[in-house]
């Protein structure tokens, strides 16, 4: 609907763990995930790394049977030796399955991220990511205990700092470029930038619904729910809230 370009906010310090987990996100891509293999590769790559439901729900590892629901056709079926199921919660959220899912994500977390590590302090702004990412990806596994298709993306916990900044700085403006008017610069107000964010990704969940479509869309809601509902316990107590700039 919009790219984001910037907030408009004046950071007091310099964000240095929304940096780190830009460059880790990138860095993963780049050079730890095999894209110059073949798909094979790939698939078994994202079998050992990603968060897959029903081995979250079972806690053990995919079996033969269904590796082989998982990868193509002509893949080997083995299972994942020694896959650590608790850590893939946590690993699948800086792995991504292509380019323009890793920039859209990198774009959210670059313009919202460093203000909201700003607000919060750089340890309650890295334990609030991780906190609202597992919850993302929980219930991405409650909606469908049994499946056996890879969960990649730092969508959810990206989508929780979303709902943070919503919560946090409802009276800001946010510089969007706009696509589908060529795309044409202007500042718009937060609440109509990310609201129309969230109502869009609901429209996405009811479709999805509808018509079989991938479940993926609702760890995003339930990521920015996550981060409107659950930012409060990570504000640090006393300290003044800053003014935001409230028109261009």
């Amino acid at each position: 609907m919009v790219i984001p370009l910037g907030d408009g906010q004046r950071p007091r310090r310099t964000p240095w763990i929304n940096r780190l987990l830009l460059l880790t996100n990138i860095a993963v891509f780049a050079f730890l995930t095999p894209w110059w293999d073949d798909a094979c590769a790939q698939a078994r790559f994202f079998l050992e790394w990603a968060a897959i439901p029903a081995e979250i729900t079972q806690l053990a590892p995919l079996d033969s049977g269904q590796v082989a629901e998982t990868v193509p056709g002509d893949c080997p079926t083995d299972p994942i030796p020694g896959k650590s199921v608790p850590l893939s919660v946590l690993t699948a959220m800086f792995l991504h399955g292509g380019w323009l899912h890793l920039l859209s994500n990198m774009l959210f977390l670059g313009v919202f991220g460093g203000t909201l590590e700003d607000r919060l302090g750089r340890l309650r702004y890295l334990g609030f990511y991780l906190v609202v990412g597992i919850v993302a990806t929980l219930v991405f596994v409650l909606a469908d205990p049994s499946g056996t298709q890879p969960l990649v993306g730092a969508s959810g916990a990206i989508a929780g700092v979303l709902g943070a900044y919503f919560r946090l700085f409802p009276r800001g403006w946010v510089t969007v470029s706009i696509p589908a008017l060529f795309f044409l610069v202007l500042r718009l107000p937060t609440i109509l930038v990310l609201g129309g964010w969230f109502a869009l990704e609901l429209v996405n969940l009811q479709v999805g619904s509808l018509t079989g479509g991938h479940v993926a869309t609702l760890a995003h809601v339930a990521g920015f729910i996550a981060g409107l509902v659950i930012v409060g316990l990570f504000r640090p107590r006393g300290r003044r809230r800053r003014r935001t700039r409230r028109s261009p």
